[in-house]
């Protein structure tokens, strides 16, 4: 485009009449340039750019004629401006995707990708962060194999920004430290809600911000034995899982659900654990509120549950495939919360 006005201009200012002057118009060639290319790009288009008002000047009058040679300085100073622009728009370009990179690699360092195979169970994942270009913020899931079954977390940090994201890592380092400690879901959680505490007294003594001590965090902690076909179920103000079994779905709702962890200290008595069904060819559906209190343009929040029991008899990465994309036609293509899902499906068992 810039080679193409340079050539119109050039053409147009020769055979207008003495009175008409389209030589200035040669300025957009170099300054639409340092758009979109580099400096020395912009260098080539500029010196183009005079050397064709030279040509126009020599070929109306004289080079050396008062207003033209006024254009071929002005031309030249702003095809230098435009130069320079362009190498600092670069420069500034090549820093911002080094800081990207280093941002995505630490949100996935925080957040890892689930195995798609742990034990006989199958896991898929899908992570849709509200803030533009995150990668991660206050939801969280992870999961750990032990010696006889595999256990999950997912959580939803309350708070935003950078407070929810140290949050949910603290959540996620002691989740990853202590699954393959704790015996049994109880005395996991109590570990959990003892490092949730003590990460918001040392927030609180290193910010001096009493909003911190809300950022408590909802969860749901799972163990799932390889041998047998149950599973283990820890709900701290967490929504409750959805089973897909036989085209139908069950939300599994604990009897006694616990304070979200940072509410009080939780001691191992207080901590009360469920324990369900999850037979081969069952599908469990983990998910933040996200999902469900996502609106579309008048109000509805979205109804995960009627949307599972649809997709019957999909895999769980077609199945999150096709929920995350329903749930951003849903709700206009952004997401007014951070929303996260993982599905696994215990497979049958091999002779």
């Amino acid at each position: 485009m810039p080679c193409a006005l340079i050539a119109a201009v050039t053409v147009g200012d020769i055979v207008a009449p003495p009175d008409v002057h389209l030589g200035p118009f040669l300025v957009a060639a170099p300054a639409i340039t340092a758009s979109f290319a580099g400096p020395w790009l912009t260098s080539v288009v500029g010196v183009a750019a005079v050397v064709a008002q030279v040509a126009v000047a020599a070929a109306r009058t004289t080079v050396t004629d008062l207003n033209h040679m006024s254009q071929i300085i002005a031309l030249c100073l702003i095809s230098a401006i435009a130069t320079l622009f362009a190498h600092r728009r670069k420069r500034h370009t090549a820093e911002m995707v080094q800081l990207r990179s280093v941002a995505e690699a630490a949100q996935l360092g925080v957040l890892r990708p689930l195995p798609a195979r742990s034990g006989p169970l199958r896991l898929a994942t899908v992570y849709m962060a509200a803030q533009e270009g995150a990668q991660l913020g206050g939801d969280l899931y992870a999961a750990a194999r032990t010696a006889d079954g595999t256990r999950l977390i997912i959580g939803d940090v309350r708070g935003k920004g950078l407070d929810a994201i140290s949050s949910a890592a603290g959540v996620l380092g002691a989740f990853r430290a202590l699954a393959r400690q704790e015996e049994g879901l109880p005395a996991l959680v109590a570990r959990l809600e003892t490092s949730v505490a003590a990460h918001q007294i040392d927030s609180l003594q290193e910010e001096a911000d009493e909003n911190i001590a809300e950022g408590f965090v909802t969860a749901a902690v799972l163990d799932i034995p390889d041998a047998a076909p149950v599973l283990r179920l820890v709900s701290c103000g967490h929504p409750p899982p959805l089973i897909l079994r036989g085209g139908q779905v069950y939300s599994l709702d604990v009897t006694e659900p616990v304070p979200p962890l940072g509410i009080g200290q939780l001691a191992v008595g207080h901590v009360a654990q469920d324990e369900f069904r999850f037979d081969a060819g069952d599908l469990l559906l983990l998910y933040t509120d996200g999902v469900t209190e996502a609106r579309d343009g008048a109000g509805a929040f979205y109804p995960l549950a009627d949307r599972v029991a649809a997709l019957s008899g999909e895999n769980p990465e077609a199945l999150l495939r096709h929920l995350r994309a329903d749930l951003l036609r849903h709700a206009g293509g952004h997401l007014g919360d951070d929303a996260a899902l993982v599905a696994i499906e215990r497979l049958p068992a091999t002779g």
